[in-house]
Protein backbone atom coordinates (compact mmCIF):
# COMPACT_ATOMS: atom_id res chain seq x y z
CA UNK A 1 0.00 0.00 0.00
CA UNK A 2 2.87 2.39 0.84
CA UNK A 3 4.48 1.71 -2.55
CA UNK A 4 1.12 2.31 -4.31
CA UNK A 5 0.75 5.56 -2.38
CA UNK A 6 4.23 6.70 -3.51
CA UNK A 7 3.74 5.65 -7.15
CA UNK A 8 0.06 6.54 -7.79
CA UNK A 9 -0.68 9.19 -5.18
CA UNK A 10 -3.51 9.39 -2.62
CA UNK A 11 -6.43 9.94 -5.02
CA UNK A 12 -6.06 6.61 -6.85
CA UNK A 13 -5.69 4.75 -3.56
CA UNK A 14 -8.90 6.36 -2.30
CA UNK A 15 -10.62 5.42 -5.55
CA UNK A 16 -9.59 1.76 -5.25
CA UNK A 17 -10.64 1.73 -1.58
CA UNK A 18 -14.16 2.98 -2.36
CA UNK A 19 -14.52 0.55 -5.27
CA UNK A 20 -13.66 -2.35 -2.95
CA UNK A 21 -16.13 -1.08 -0.32
CA UNK A 22 -18.84 -0.80 -2.98
CA UNK A 23 -18.21 -4.36 -4.22
CA UNK A 24 -18.28 -5.62 -0.65
CA UNK A 25 -21.65 -3.93 -0.09
CA UNK A 26 -23.12 -5.50 -3.23
CA UNK A 27 -21.89 -8.97 -2.30
CA UNK A 28 -22.96 -8.80 1.35
CA UNK A 29 -26.47 -7.38 0.82
CA UNK A 30 -29.16 -9.76 -0.38
CA UNK A 31 -32.02 -8.45 -2.47
CA UNK A 32 -35.00 -7.70 -0.17
CA UNK A 33 -37.95 -10.01 -0.70
CA UNK A 34 -40.99 -11.51 1.01
CA UNK A 35 -42.23 -15.13 0.97
CA UNK A 36 -44.45 -16.21 -1.91
CA UNK A 37 -48.12 -15.63 -1.29
CA UNK A 38 -47.44 -12.73 1.12
CA UNK A 39 -47.85 -9.07 0.18
CA UNK A 40 -46.96 -5.52 1.12
CA UNK A 41 -49.78 -2.99 0.78
CA UNK A 42 -49.15 0.58 -0.35
CA UNK A 43 -51.08 3.48 1.17
CA UNK A 44 -53.31 3.64 -1.92
CA UNK A 45 -54.19 -0.03 -1.58
CA UNK A 46 -54.78 0.29 2.16
CA UNK A 47 -57.21 3.18 1.70
CA UNK A 48 -59.20 0.97 -0.68
CA UNK A 49 -59.02 -2.06 1.60
CA UNK A 50 -60.18 0.09 4.51
CA UNK A 51 -63.16 1.20 2.42
CA UNK A 52 -64.19 -2.47 2.14
CA UNK A 53 -63.47 -3.17 5.81
CA UNK A 54 -65.55 -0.20 6.94
CA UNK A 55 -68.46 -1.19 4.69
CA UNK A 56 -68.46 -4.76 6.01
CA UNK A 57 -67.94 -3.69 9.63
CA UNK A 58 -70.83 -1.20 9.55
CA UNK A 59 -73.13 -3.93 8.18
CA UNK A 60 -72.02 -6.39 10.87
CA UNK A 61 -72.76 -3.91 13.63
CA UNK A 62 -76.05 -2.88 12.05
CA UNK A 63 -77.18 -6.53 12.35
CA UNK A 64 -76.17 -6.72 16.01
CA UNK A 65 -72.83 -8.55 15.76
CA UNK A 66 -70.12 -7.68 18.32
CA UNK A 67 -66.35 -7.78 17.62
CA UNK A 68 -63.84 -10.24 19.08
CA UNK A 69 -60.24 -11.17 18.25
CA UNK A 70 -58.30 -14.40 18.68
CA UNK A 71 -54.50 -14.88 18.52
CA UNK A 72 -52.64 -15.52 15.27
CA UNK A 73 -51.29 -18.79 16.69
CA UNK A 74 -53.32 -21.64 18.11
CA UNK A 75 -52.24 -24.95 19.58
CA UNK A 76 -51.83 -27.28 16.62
CA UNK A 77 -54.24 -29.82 18.15
CA UNK A 78 -56.92 -27.07 18.17
CA UNK A 79 -56.76 -26.78 14.38
CA UNK A 80 -55.98 -30.26 13.07
CA UNK A 81 -58.78 -32.70 12.32
CA UNK A 82 -61.36 -29.97 11.65
CA UNK A 83 -60.77 -29.25 7.95
CA UNK A 84 -60.31 -32.71 6.42
CA UNK A 85 -57.04 -34.21 5.21
CA UNK A 86 -56.53 -31.63 2.44
CA UNK A 87 -57.17 -28.74 4.81
CA UNK A 88 -54.84 -30.16 7.47
CA UNK A 89 -52.02 -30.27 4.93
CA UNK A 90 -52.40 -26.52 4.35
CA UNK A 91 -51.93 -25.54 8.00
CA UNK A 92 -48.78 -23.48 8.63
CA UNK A 93 -47.04 -25.16 11.56
CA UNK A 94 -44.65 -23.25 13.86
CA UNK A 95 -41.48 -24.88 15.22
CA UNK A 96 -41.12 -25.05 18.99
CA UNK A 97 -38.88 -22.37 20.49
CA UNK A 98 -35.28 -23.01 21.53
CA UNK A 99 -33.38 -26.22 20.84
CA UNK A 100 -36.42 -28.11 19.62
CA UNK A 101 -34.37 -31.12 18.47
CA UNK A 102 -32.79 -31.81 21.87
CA UNK A 103 -35.76 -33.83 23.14
CA UNK A 104 -36.57 -35.64 19.91
CA UNK A 105 -36.61 -39.45 19.94
CA UNK A 106 -35.35 -40.74 16.61
CA UNK A 107 -35.47 -44.36 15.47
CA UNK A 108 -35.80 -46.31 12.24
CA UNK A 109 -39.59 -45.71 12.21
CA UNK A 110 -39.34 -41.91 12.49
CA UNK A 111 -40.90 -40.14 9.52
CA UNK A 112 -41.86 -36.52 8.83
CA UNK A 113 -45.31 -36.94 10.38
CA UNK A 114 -44.07 -38.42 13.66
CA UNK A 115 -41.18 -35.93 13.78
CA UNK A 116 -43.57 -33.00 13.31
CA UNK A 117 -45.57 -34.09 16.36
CA UNK A 118 -42.42 -33.87 18.47
CA UNK A 119 -41.17 -30.47 17.29
CA UNK A 120 -44.43 -28.58 16.61
CA UNK A 121 -47.00 -27.54 19.21
CA UNK A 122 -48.39 -24.36 17.59
CA UNK A 123 -49.75 -23.32 14.19
CA UNK A 124 -51.00 -20.19 12.44
CA UNK A 125 -54.78 -20.10 12.30
CA UNK A 126 -56.26 -21.60 9.11
CA UNK A 127 -59.59 -19.83 9.41
CA UNK A 128 -61.57 -17.86 12.02
CA UNK A 129 -64.35 -20.39 12.69
CA UNK A 130 -62.43 -23.11 14.54
CA UNK A 131 -60.65 -20.57 16.80
CA UNK A 132 -64.08 -19.01 17.40
CA UNK A 133 -65.47 -22.37 18.57
CA UNK A 134 -62.50 -22.71 20.93
CA UNK A 135 -63.12 -19.13 22.14
CA UNK A 136 -66.80 -19.88 22.84
CA UNK A 137 -65.96 -22.94 24.95
CA UNK A 138 -63.30 -21.10 26.96
CA UNK A 139 -65.50 -18.04 27.52
CA UNK A 140 -68.91 -19.73 27.80
CA UNK A 141 -69.48 -18.33 31.31
CA UNK A 142 -68.88 -14.75 30.14
CA UNK A 143 -70.97 -14.59 26.95
CA UNK A 144 -74.73 -14.57 26.39
CA UNK A 145 -76.24 -17.15 24.06
CA UNK A 146 -77.16 -16.90 21.29
CA UNK A 147 -73.86 -15.10 20.76
CA UNK A 148 -73.43 -12.96 17.65
CA UNK A 149 -69.83 -12.10 16.87
CA UNK A 150 -67.85 -10.66 14.00
CA UNK A 151 -64.13 -11.01 13.47
CA UNK A 152 -61.83 -9.34 10.93
CA UNK A 153 -58.31 -10.80 10.99
CA UNK A 154 -55.58 -12.48 8.97
CA UNK A 155 -55.47 -16.21 8.32
CA UNK A 156 -52.71 -18.32 6.77
CA UNK A 157 -52.74 -21.31 4.42
CA UNK A 158 -49.80 -23.16 2.88
CA UNK A 159 -51.51 -23.08 -0.51
CA UNK A 160 -50.13 -22.61 -4.01
CA UNK A 161 -50.31 -18.84 -4.68
CA UNK A 162 -52.34 -17.67 -7.69
CA UNK A 163 -54.69 -14.83 -8.61
CA UNK A 164 -57.07 -14.27 -5.72
CA UNK A 165 -55.42 -17.00 -3.61
CA UNK A 166 -52.69 -16.06 -1.14
CA UNK A 167 -50.88 -17.68 1.75
CA UNK A 168 -51.77 -14.79 4.04
CA UNK A 169 -55.12 -13.11 3.62
CA UNK A 170 -57.92 -11.40 5.50
CA UNK A 171 -61.25 -12.90 6.46
CA UNK A 172 -64.26 -11.01 7.78
CA UNK A 173 -66.63 -13.42 9.56
CA UNK A 174 -70.04 -13.07 11.16
CA UNK A 175 -71.39 -15.99 13.24
CA UNK A 176 -74.34 -16.76 15.47
CA UNK A 177 -73.78 -19.58 17.96
CA UNK A 178 -76.09 -21.11 20.54
CA UNK A 179 -79.21 -21.51 18.38
CA UNK A 180 -80.32 -23.82 15.57
CA UNK A 181 -82.93 -21.39 14.24
CA UNK A 182 -82.95 -21.18 10.45
CA UNK A 183 -83.85 -17.50 10.78
CA UNK A 184 -80.10 -17.02 11.23
CA UNK A 185 -79.47 -18.37 7.73
CA UNK A 186 -82.13 -16.00 6.38
CA UNK A 187 -80.44 -13.08 8.15
CA UNK A 188 -76.98 -13.99 6.86
CA UNK A 189 -78.22 -14.08 3.25
CA UNK A 190 -79.66 -10.58 3.81
CA UNK A 191 -76.34 -9.48 5.32
CA UNK A 192 -74.50 -10.64 2.20
CA UNK A 193 -77.01 -8.76 0.05
CA UNK A 194 -76.63 -5.55 2.09
CA UNK A 195 -72.84 -5.52 1.85
CA UNK A 196 -72.66 -6.22 -1.88
CA UNK A 197 -75.37 -3.66 -2.53
CA UNK A 198 -73.39 -1.01 -0.63
CA UNK A 199 -70.24 -1.96 -2.57
CA UNK A 200 -72.25 -1.69 -5.84
CA UNK A 201 -71.09 -5.12 -7.04
CA UNK A 202 -73.54 -6.23 -9.77
CA UNK A 203 -74.77 -9.70 -10.72
CA UNK A 204 -73.93 -11.48 -7.45
CA UNK A 205 -75.22 -15.01 -6.81
CA UNK A 206 -75.56 -16.28 -3.24
CA UNK A 207 -75.52 -20.03 -3.88
CA UNK A 208 -77.15 -22.31 -1.29
CA UNK A 209 -77.22 -26.05 -0.59
CA UNK A 210 -77.41 -28.30 2.45
CA UNK A 211 -74.95 -30.93 3.63
CA UNK A 212 -77.88 -33.12 4.76
CA UNK A 213 -79.10 -33.19 1.15
CA UNK A 214 -75.63 -34.32 0.08
CA UNK A 215 -75.70 -36.96 2.84
CA UNK A 216 -79.00 -38.23 1.43
CA UNK A 217 -77.54 -38.36 -2.07
CA UNK A 218 -74.47 -40.27 -0.87
CA UNK A 219 -76.77 -42.61 1.06
CA UNK A 220 -78.67 -43.43 -2.16
CA UNK A 221 -75.32 -43.98 -3.89
CA UNK A 222 -74.54 -46.65 -1.30
CA UNK A 223 -71.33 -44.87 -0.32
CA UNK A 224 -72.04 -43.43 3.13
CA UNK A 225 -68.58 -44.43 4.34
CA UNK A 226 -67.05 -42.35 1.52
CA UNK A 227 -68.99 -39.15 2.26
CA UNK A 228 -65.91 -36.99 2.94
CA UNK A 229 -64.11 -38.14 -0.20
CA UNK A 230 -67.22 -37.58 -2.35
CA UNK A 231 -67.79 -34.09 -0.96
CA UNK A 232 -64.14 -33.13 -1.46
CA UNK A 233 -64.29 -34.33 -5.09
CA UNK A 234 -67.66 -32.60 -5.71
CA UNK A 235 -66.22 -29.34 -4.34
CA UNK A 236 -63.76 -29.34 -7.27
CA UNK A 237 -66.48 -29.52 -9.94
CA UNK A 238 -66.03 -25.91 -11.12
CA UNK A 239 -62.26 -26.37 -11.40
CA UNK A 240 -61.85 -29.81 -13.01
CA UNK A 241 -65.24 -30.64 -14.56
CA UNK A 242 -67.70 -33.46 -13.99
CA UNK A 243 -65.68 -36.19 -15.75
CA UNK A 244 -62.60 -35.61 -13.59
CA UNK A 245 -64.82 -35.49 -10.48
CA UNK A 246 -66.25 -38.90 -11.37
CA UNK A 247 -62.75 -40.28 -11.98
CA UNK A 248 -61.65 -39.07 -8.57
CA UNK A 249 -64.72 -40.60 -6.92
CA UNK A 250 -64.08 -43.93 -8.64
CA UNK A 251 -60.48 -43.87 -7.48
CA UNK A 252 -61.75 -43.47 -3.91
CA UNK A 253 -64.00 -46.52 -4.23
CA UNK A 254 -67.34 -45.18 -5.54
CA UNK A 255 -69.00 -47.77 -7.81
CA UNK A 256 -69.77 -46.89 -11.42
CA UNK A 257 -73.50 -47.58 -11.07
CA UNK A 258 -73.62 -45.09 -8.19
CA UNK A 259 -72.40 -42.34 -10.50
CA UNK A 260 -75.67 -42.47 -12.46
CA UNK A 261 -77.44 -41.41 -9.24
CA UNK A 262 -74.94 -38.55 -9.01
CA UNK A 263 -75.88 -37.48 -12.56
CA UNK A 264 -79.57 -37.40 -11.61
CA UNK A 265 -78.85 -35.04 -8.74
CA UNK A 266 -76.48 -32.84 -10.76
CA UNK A 267 -79.19 -32.35 -13.39
CA UNK A 268 -81.74 -31.16 -10.80
CA UNK A 269 -82.11 -27.38 -10.63
CA UNK A 270 -85.01 -26.92 -8.17
CA UNK A 271 -85.28 -27.92 -4.51
CA UNK A 272 -88.86 -29.15 -5.02
CA UNK A 273 -87.74 -31.72 -7.59
CA UNK A 274 -85.51 -33.43 -5.00
CA UNK A 275 -88.28 -34.43 -2.59
CA UNK A 276 -89.26 -37.43 -4.72
CA UNK A 277 -85.61 -38.47 -5.13
CA UNK A 278 -84.95 -38.32 -1.38
CA UNK A 279 -88.31 -39.63 -0.10
CA UNK A 280 -86.57 -42.68 1.42
CA UNK A 281 -83.78 -40.68 3.11
CA UNK A 282 -84.66 -39.12 6.46
CA UNK A 283 -81.55 -36.96 6.57
CA UNK A 284 -82.01 -35.92 2.94
CA UNK A 285 -85.62 -34.84 3.54
CA UNK A 286 -84.57 -32.91 6.62
CA UNK A 287 -82.02 -31.01 4.54
CA UNK A 288 -84.61 -30.23 1.87
CA UNK A 289 -87.04 -28.86 4.49
CA UNK A 290 -84.31 -26.58 5.86
CA UNK A 291 -83.43 -25.38 2.36
CA UNK A 292 -87.06 -24.71 1.49
CA UNK A 293 -87.56 -22.68 4.69
CA UNK A 294 -84.58 -20.42 3.97
CA UNK A 295 -85.38 -19.97 0.28
CA UNK A 296 -89.07 -19.22 0.95
CA UNK A 297 -88.32 -16.63 3.63
CA UNK A 298 -85.58 -14.88 1.66
CA UNK A 299 -87.86 -14.81 -1.40
CA UNK A 300 -90.70 -13.29 0.62
CA UNK A 301 -88.44 -10.61 2.15
CA UNK A 302 -86.71 -9.92 -1.16
CA UNK A 303 -83.09 -9.05 -1.91
CA UNK A 304 -81.79 -5.68 -3.13
CA UNK A 305 -79.18 -6.77 -5.66
CA UNK A 306 -78.08 -10.38 -5.05
CA UNK A 307 -79.76 -13.55 -6.32
CA UNK A 308 -80.33 -16.59 -4.06
CA UNK A 309 -79.56 -19.63 -6.21
CA UNK A 310 -79.97 -23.30 -5.27
CA UNK A 311 -76.88 -25.23 -6.39
CA UNK A 312 -76.80 -28.99 -5.78
CA UNK A 313 -73.10 -29.08 -6.70
CA UNK A 314 -72.18 -26.76 -3.80
CA UNK A 315 -70.36 -28.88 -1.22
CA UNK A 316 -67.92 -26.73 0.82
CA UNK A 317 -65.05 -29.10 1.52
CA UNK A 318 -64.58 -28.19 5.21
CA UNK A 319 -65.50 -31.08 7.48
CA UNK A 320 -67.33 -29.12 10.16
CA UNK A 321 -70.36 -28.08 8.05
CA UNK A 322 -73.55 -30.02 8.85
CA UNK A 323 -76.51 -28.05 7.45
CA UNK A 324 -77.13 -25.16 5.06
CA UNK A 325 -74.04 -24.03 3.16
CA UNK A 326 -73.54 -20.78 1.25
CA UNK A 327 -71.11 -19.51 -1.36
CA UNK A 328 -71.04 -16.15 -3.14
CA UNK A 329 -69.97 -15.55 -6.73
CA UNK A 330 -69.49 -12.27 -8.60
CA UNK A 331 -70.50 -13.31 -12.11
CA UNK A 332 -68.93 -10.29 -13.84
CA UNK A 333 -65.40 -11.40 -12.84
CA UNK A 334 -63.82 -14.84 -13.19
CA UNK A 335 -62.24 -15.16 -9.77
CA UNK A 336 -64.02 -17.91 -7.80
CA UNK A 337 -66.05 -17.36 -4.65
CA UNK A 338 -65.93 -14.05 -2.79
CA UNK A 339 -67.65 -15.39 0.31
CA UNK A 340 -68.91 -18.55 1.91
CA UNK A 341 -70.17 -20.17 5.07
CA UNK A 342 -72.69 -22.51 6.60
CA UNK A 343 -74.19 -24.28 9.60
CA UNK A 344 -72.02 -26.32 12.00
CA UNK A 345 -73.76 -28.32 14.73
CA UNK A 346 -70.91 -30.10 16.41
CA UNK A 347 -67.80 -27.89 16.29
CA UNK A 348 -67.67 -26.89 19.95
CA UNK A 349 -67.90 -30.55 21.02
CA UNK A 350 -64.27 -30.87 19.87
CA UNK A 351 -63.45 -28.68 22.87
CA UNK A 352 -65.84 -30.27 25.38
CA UNK A 353 -69.10 -28.34 24.86
CA UNK A 354 -71.82 -30.42 23.19
CA UNK A 355 -75.13 -29.52 21.59
CA UNK A 356 -74.21 -25.96 20.63
CA UNK A 357 -75.15 -25.18 17.04
CA UNK A 358 -73.74 -22.27 15.08
CA UNK A 359 -73.86 -20.74 11.63
CA UNK A 360 -71.69 -18.13 9.99
CA UNK A 361 -70.46 -16.50 6.82
CA UNK A 362 -67.17 -15.06 5.65
CA UNK A 363 -66.26 -12.27 3.23
CA UNK A 364 -63.15 -12.82 1.09
CA UNK A 365 -61.74 -9.28 1.27
CA UNK A 366 -58.86 -9.88 -1.15
CA UNK A 367 -61.11 -11.23 -3.89
CA UNK A 368 -63.71 -8.53 -3.26
CA UNK A 369 -60.90 -6.00 -3.74
CA UNK A 370 -60.00 -7.56 -7.10
CA UNK A 371 -63.65 -7.49 -8.20
CA UNK A 372 -64.01 -3.79 -7.29
CA UNK A 373 -60.73 -3.01 -9.01
CA UNK A 374 -61.53 -4.90 -12.21
CA UNK A 375 -65.00 -3.36 -12.47
CA UNK A 376 -63.71 0.13 -11.52
CA UNK A 377 -66.15 0.34 -8.59
CA UNK A 378 -63.97 2.07 -6.01
CA UNK A 379 -65.35 5.57 -5.26
CA UNK A 380 -63.22 8.59 -6.12
CA UNK A 381 -61.12 10.26 -3.43
CA UNK A 382 -61.20 7.39 -0.93
CA UNK A 383 -57.39 7.39 -1.07
CA UNK A 384 -56.97 11.06 -0.06
CA UNK A 385 -55.27 11.17 3.34
CA UNK A 386 -54.73 14.95 3.51
CA UNK A 387 -57.39 17.49 2.59
CA UNK A 388 -55.46 20.65 3.47
CA UNK A 389 -51.73 21.40 3.44
CA UNK A 390 -50.09 24.57 4.69
CA UNK A 391 -47.09 25.58 2.61
CA UNK A 392 -44.01 26.37 4.69
CA UNK A 393 -42.26 29.74 4.11
CA UNK A 394 -40.08 29.77 7.22
CA UNK A 395 -40.09 29.61 11.02
CA UNK A 396 -42.34 32.61 11.63
CA UNK A 397 -44.92 31.51 9.09
CA UNK A 398 -44.86 27.91 10.37
CA UNK A 399 -45.41 29.12 13.94
CA UNK A 400 -48.40 31.15 12.72
CA UNK A 401 -49.86 28.11 10.93
CA UNK A 402 -49.66 25.67 13.86
CA UNK A 403 -52.69 26.95 15.84
CA UNK A 404 -54.69 27.16 12.57
CA UNK A 405 -53.72 23.55 11.88
CA UNK A 406 -54.98 22.60 15.34
CA UNK A 407 -58.37 24.21 14.64
CA UNK A 408 -58.77 22.37 11.34
CA UNK A 409 -57.96 19.02 12.94
CA UNK A 410 -60.34 19.70 15.82
CA UNK A 411 -63.05 20.16 13.17
CA UNK A 412 -62.20 16.74 11.72
CA UNK A 413 -60.47 18.11 8.61
CA UNK A 414 -57.30 16.17 7.72
CA UNK A 415 -54.48 18.70 7.58
CA UNK A 416 -50.71 18.97 7.65
CA UNK A 417 -47.89 21.51 7.46
CA UNK A 418 -45.03 20.86 5.07
CA UNK A 419 -42.10 20.17 7.44
CA UNK A 420 -39.48 22.46 5.89
CA UNK A 421 -39.30 25.71 3.90
CA UNK A 422 -38.24 23.94 0.72
CA UNK A 423 -38.75 25.48 -2.71
CA UNK A 424 -42.42 26.02 -3.56
CA UNK A 425 -42.17 23.68 -6.58
CA UNK A 426 -41.09 20.83 -4.30
CA UNK A 427 -43.90 21.52 -1.85
CA UNK A 428 -46.51 21.64 -4.63
CA UNK A 429 -45.17 18.41 -6.16
CA UNK A 430 -45.56 16.76 -2.75
CA UNK A 431 -49.15 18.03 -2.47
CA UNK A 432 -50.00 16.76 -5.95
CA UNK A 433 -48.51 13.31 -5.34
CA UNK A 434 -50.58 12.94 -2.13
CA UNK A 435 -53.77 14.16 -3.76
CA UNK A 436 -54.07 17.13 -1.40
CA UNK A 437 -57.24 19.09 -2.24
CA UNK A 438 -56.28 22.53 -0.92
CA UNK A 439 -52.93 24.22 -0.34
CA UNK A 440 -52.93 27.21 2.02
CA UNK A 441 -50.29 29.88 1.49
CA UNK A 442 -49.43 32.06 4.47
CA UNK A 443 -46.95 34.93 4.01
CA UNK A 444 -46.51 38.31 5.68
CA UNK A 445 -49.72 39.76 4.21
CA UNK A 446 -51.81 36.77 5.32
CA UNK A 447 -50.30 36.88 8.81
CA UNK A 448 -51.22 40.56 9.15
CA UNK A 449 -54.74 40.33 7.71
CA UNK A 450 -55.73 36.87 8.93
CA UNK A 451 -57.06 36.13 5.44
CA UNK A 452 -55.57 32.90 4.15
CA UNK A 453 -54.68 32.36 0.48
CA UNK A 454 -56.24 29.05 -0.56
CA UNK A 455 -55.48 27.20 -3.76
CA UNK A 456 -57.82 24.49 -5.05
CA UNK A 457 -55.39 21.92 -6.43
CA UNK A 458 -57.92 20.36 -8.79
CA UNK A 459 -59.32 23.51 -10.43
CA UNK A 460 -56.37 25.83 -9.83
CA UNK A 461 -58.70 28.51 -8.45
CA UNK A 462 -57.47 30.70 -5.60
CA UNK A 463 -59.58 32.36 -2.90
CA UNK A 464 -59.10 34.19 0.40
CA UNK A 465 -60.87 33.15 3.60
CA UNK A 466 -60.28 33.48 7.32
CA UNK A 467 -59.90 30.27 9.32
CA UNK A 468 -63.53 30.30 10.57
CA UNK A 469 -65.00 30.56 7.08
CA UNK A 470 -62.54 28.00 5.75
CA UNK A 471 -63.65 25.44 8.36
CA UNK A 472 -67.31 26.08 7.50
CA UNK A 473 -66.60 25.61 3.79
CA UNK A 474 -64.60 22.40 4.19
CA UNK A 475 -66.95 20.89 6.79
Amino acid sequence: VNNCFIIFGPNLIKFIYYILRYLQTIMSNTKPSIPKGMRDFTSEVMFRRNYIFETVKSAFECYGYAPIETPAMENVKTLTGKYGDEGDRLIFKVLNSGDYLSKVNLDENTDSKSLTKQIVEKALRFDLTVPFARFVVQNRNDITFPFKRYQMQNVWRADRPQKGRYREFYQCDADVIGTDSLLCEVELVQLYDDVFTKLNIPNVDVCINNRKVLSGMVELMGATDLFDQIVIALDKLDKIGVDKVKEEMESKGVKKEALSILDTFLNTKNVGDLFSLLENSLIGKKGLEELQFVIDNVTELGLQSANLVFDITLARGLNYYTGCILEVKANEVQIGSIGGGGRYDDLTSNFGLKDVSGVGISFGIDRIYLVLEELALFPNNIDVSTKVMFANFGDDEAAFCLPLLKQLRAAGISSELYPSNAKMKKQMTYANSKGVQFVIIVGEDEMESGMLSIKNMESGEQSNLNITDLIKKLS
